[in-house]
């Protein structure tokens, strides 16, 4: 996705999301992840693609989210579904800081 192809709203402070750490999000209708990994912000939709959970309430290691519920691991640079029971990867979206806050790139409508 490129930035000629999206939105950016805003959706929250910098200093909201700790390292290794997740925010959730409401863009519209949809709910996205923000993640800090190694000091850089990535963002992908927030629900896991094998059953409904919350990925930002999932646990952050080696580059990866895995989801509370059934234990599936996406990683979080990508969106790519690592481990079943997820087989379909996440959806991505670009992430940007200005003046201290957060701007999450959606597709424009």
């Amino acid at each position: 996705m490129t930035d000629t192809n999206v939105e950016f709203h805003e959706v929250g402070n910098d200093g909201d999301i700790e390292e290794e750490g997740a925010i959730q999000v409401t863009v519209g209708k949809t709910d996205i992840a923000i993640y800090r990994l190694e000091g850089e912000l990535y963002a992908s939709d927030d629900i896991c693609t094998h059953a409904y959970a919350s990925l930002a309430d999932g646990f952050i290691e080696d580059g990866q989210v895995e989801c509370p519920l059934h234990g599936a691991c996406f990683d979080i640079k990508t969106g790519k579904a690592m481990t079943a029971p997820a087989s379909i990867d996440l959806r991505t979206y670009p992430v940007k800081v200005e003046n201290g806050k957060v701007l999450v790139g959606v597709p424009a409508a």
